[in-house]
């Protein structure tokens, strides 16, 4: 139909609102939404399983990630790949256990002077793997993960950096930034990596003036802001110190809990509430920018407790650095609004290994070709509350003194071996604590999970490096690499 245009005027304005309608029908038809999850992983450093409300901290407040577990599902049998720090963040971050990389200590401090190693280039990083699905990538905290430039975080697969290289860090910048000052102007080469400054993207922090964990909160909330304005989907590691020694806290979030005798438990619970008020932050920047809906948080500890310095791993027996529950168990969540289930518990084993497949499938990214994992994609299998990982092992190695502990899971049974003692078995499922040694009534079943966990070393590598170093001398003279009678039964 043609109409006649009294004015030029009225034709302008419908030839501009008519080529305005089709520039954006072009749109529409050529471009596609990337609605694809913004993914935070945040990791504390050395939290007990039982030192967050939603697992059952009875002194200890976390009223944030306590709304974040109600609010989405909450794993009772959440697994780490080893029992300390190092070794545990390097499975993370390549889904392979670390004794099959090389990685199975911890790098020693200073270890760009001693060791000068990192995790094998030759593995790539989930963070990599994101970066080149197109998401757009930050670390913030701690590393550990090899401090020379050929293993920076910015070169392997984060745009951004902003944090530590060590195993660890003193909290208030005016003690560590004056220690640091005094070492280096008195010429020392070698300073202690705990007072060392931050750095962003390899340029030093000047003048910190704030408490460590809050910092590392106020930057994560800073990339959120710089993140959501972009494009392409997100991924932030978050990785506290807290509440790793030492054990050092604000007055006012002392002040709290002034109710705990104990004052290193009092200082560790105070460390805690400030990760705490860190994810409150992080959850309303979140909700500013619009992300909250499309971002899944994951939380998780990256070991047990240090029950010497301040933890509970209860009902769990044992803690960092062990092959018993508390060592390795740890208290984890999943949050994401109509996408996670809210207000569930997971109760079947899941592995911090399952993290780099699971990332995968939710970013649609391409794991490399050549690239083994050791832990399976779980989405679906938590969608439908299904146990994945039914008949098959969960290891656990920690490489003590001349000898190692040892650790198998497979379904409710757990198979134990510690400092030299003979082979031990409990039902999980029922005795979460291993206190009931039930080896004698089920000895088929101890020997095939003894002969899996054998099987299993015999994918061990030789460590990189050793922590201390002292115990490469036990390495080689004690042969530990051939395990000697690590899985010898002492059946009846």
């Amino acid at each position: 139909m043609y109409v006649k245009l009294k004015t030029p005027l009225i034709a302008y304005f419908l030839l501009i609102s008519f080529v305005a309608c089709k520039e954006k029908q072009k749109l529409t038809e050529n471009s596609t939404v990337d609605n694809r999850p913004n993914i935070i992983l945040v990791i504390t450093d050395d939290l007990g399983y039982s030192d967050v409300g939603f697992n059952g901290a009875k002194d200890i407040s976390t009223p944030n990630l306590d709304e974040l577990a109600r609010n989405g599902t909450i794993f009772s049998s959440a697994y780490v790949a080893h029992p300390f720090c190092g070794p545990s963040r390097a499975a993370l971050m390549t889904g392979r256990y670390p004794h099959t990389i090389g990685s199975q200590f911890n790098l020693p401090a200073n270890s760009e002077v001693h060791v000068g190693k990192g995790i094998t280039l030759e593995e790539t990083f989930m963070s990599k793997m994101l970066q080149d699905a197109g998401y757009y990538t930050s670390a913030v905290g701690k590393w550990h993960l090899g401090a020379v430039p050929k293993y920076h975080p910015n070169d392997r697969g984060f745009n951004d950096f902003y944090g530590f290289l060590g195993g660890g860090h003193k909290y208030f910048p005016e003690e560590y930034t004056a220690k640091y000052t005094k070492q280096k102007a008195a010429g020392r080469e070698v300073i202690f990596d705990y007072l060392k400054p931050l750095e962003h993207n390899g340029k030093i922090i000047e003048n910190p003036t704030e408490y460590l964990t809050d910092e590392l909160s106020r930057k994560a909330i800073d990339f959120v802001n710089v993140a959501s304005k972009k494009d392409s989907p997100f991924f932030m590691y978050l990785a506290y110190n807290a509440p790793h020694v030492p054990l050092e806290a604000k007055e006012e979030d002392l002040k709290i809990f002034e109710h705990i005798e104990d004052t290193d438990r009092r200082t560790y619970a105070a460390m805690v509430y400030a990760v705490d008020r860190g994810i409150g932050d992080l959850a309303r920047a979140l909700k500013l920018n619009g992300e909250y809906d499309n971002t899944l948080v994951v939380f998780l500890s990256d070991n047990g407790g240090h029950t010497g310095k301040g933890a509970t791993n209860n009902p769990l027996t044992g803690r960092k650095g062990d092959t018993w529950e508390g060592g390795y168990r740890v208290p984890m969540l999943f949050h994401w609004p109509k996408k996670v289930a809210q207000g569930k518990i997971f109760s079947y084993p899941v592995s911090a290994l399952d993290f780099y497949p699971t990332f995968a499938h939710l970013a649609k990214a391409e794991i490399p070709s050549s690239k083994i994992l050791d832990g399976r994609n779980v989405w679906e299998a938590i969608g439908n509350d299904q146990n994945f990982r039914k008949d098959e092992m969960v290891f656990v190695l920690r490489h003590r003194e001349g000898y190692s502990d040892v650790g198998v899971r497979q379904n409710q049974f757990k198979a134990l071996k510690t400092n030299q003692n003979k082979w031990q078995l409990f039902d999980i499922g029922v005795d979460i604590g291993e206190t009931n040694d039930i080896s004698e009534q089920h000895p088929e079943q101890l020997k095939k999970m003894v002969a899996a966990v054998e099987k299993w070393s015999k994918s061990h590598t030789k460590p990189q490096w050793f922590d201390p170093e002292e115990l490469s001398i036990d390495w080689k003279e004690k042969q530990m690499g051939e395990f000697g009678s690590t899985f010898k039964l002492e059946m009846k």
